[in-house]
């Protein structure tokens, strides 16, 4: 199968190559798709995406007409893909529903750890030759509340490595995991996680339900001094009502490694550019912010894995069949 492959980079170029074995021709391609881009995919059967790409119904049509039927996309999440136009075009499409859960959980508790003990300042003074202590006081993880939005395999993994802490567990999720109560989670409702946690933690997908579902009612009812990390979806947070809570010490910290206006931004160089993004200058201006550009999925096992995986739903339609991880409208 000929395979235009978007928004391609160095680190994932080589596990794509090392998964395919020559089974399919891999086109690759450094930038995003877009209604500019579209037409570099012309000729082939299907296309691979990132989560950066744009699969509107617009770009959809346009690939559609250029013969393209099937679209694999390199992640779990599918918010970038307009699933009804693509079923309607009879285009058929598949993601990655699990690679590694343990990166993005660990990518979450480094950085819970980097924010909580003020890692980046202290770095900072040393260079400055600065060995004071004052104002990099954390606290202990152990005895803290922690709420996890989303206990599937991510927001397990996370459990687990919260439970060697010491940590008392709160879930909330309305599917329950069974093996949740095994690692120490105690489900709960939203409003009672919110409202007791020291820490929060977001590990679900980004829907119809989870839009914005952390938004100003939600951050008003935080603990003064909760910690509230996001490594899935920026846009279910309202990040103007986050920047609110941070700004008025309604809540203690963020640690963002997604953002909902990241398209454009995040896996580019802007370095000769200047942005113009207020809500993301005034996050990174804050001290108690940490934000790392959509990298938590970013190791070897994960890459693999994804890899892997999209390279198996090519295989799939290949051969005529229906991959299992196919996704409906």
């Amino acid at each position: 199968m000929k395979v235009f492959v978007y928004s391609t980079h160095s680190y994932d170029l080589q596990a794509l190559t090392k998964a395919c074995r020559n089974k399919h021709e891999l086109i690759f391609f450094d930038k995003k798709l877009s209604v500019e881009t579209a037409r570099n995919a012309s000729g082939c059967e299907a296309i691979a995406l990132f989560t950066a790409d744009d699969a509107s119904a617009e770009v959809l049509e346009m690939l559609h007409s250029y013969g393209i039927r099937y679209v694999a996309l390199r992640s779990a999440g599918y918010d970038h893909i307009n699933l009804l136009k693509a079923k309607q075009l009879k285009m058929r499409a598949a993601n990655v529903p699990a690679y590694s859960p343990y990166a993005i959980a660990e990518h979450a508790v480094a950085m819970l750890l980097v924010i909580n003990r003020k890692i980046i300042q202290s770095q900072l003074l040393i260079q400055l030759q600065d060995f004071r202590l004052d104002n990099l006081t954390g606290f202990d993880v152990h005895g803290k509340t922690i709420g996890i939005i989303g206990t599937g395999k991510t927001g397990m993994a996370f459990a687990k490595i919260m439970n060697g802490f010491g940590a008392i567990l709160l879930g909330y999720d309305p599917v329950l995991n069974e093996d949740a109560p095994a690692v120490g989670i105690q489900y709960v409702s939203l409003e009672h996680l919110i409202k007791s946690s020291d820490i929060i933690s977001l590990h679900c997908p980004l829907n119809e339900k989870t839009k914005h579902m952390i938004a100003q009612p939600q951050f008003l009812n935080m603990k003064k001094n909760c910690i509230f990390i996001n490594t899935s979806r920026g846009g279910i947070i309202k990040t103007e009502d986050l920047l609110q809570a941070l700004e008025s010490a309604v809540i203690g910290g963020a640690c963002l490694d997604v953002y909902d206006k990241e398209k454009g931004i995040f896996f580019e160089d802007h370095r000769a550019t200047i942005l113009n993004d207020p809500i993301l200058a005034r996050l990174r201006s804050l001290k108690n912010v940490l934000i790392t550009g959509h990298q938590a999925f970013l190791t070897t096992e994960a890459l693999d894995g994804i890899a892997e995986t999209t390279i198996q739903n090519l295989d799939a339609w290949q051969q005529g069949l229906v991959s299992p991880n196919e996704l409906i409208a």
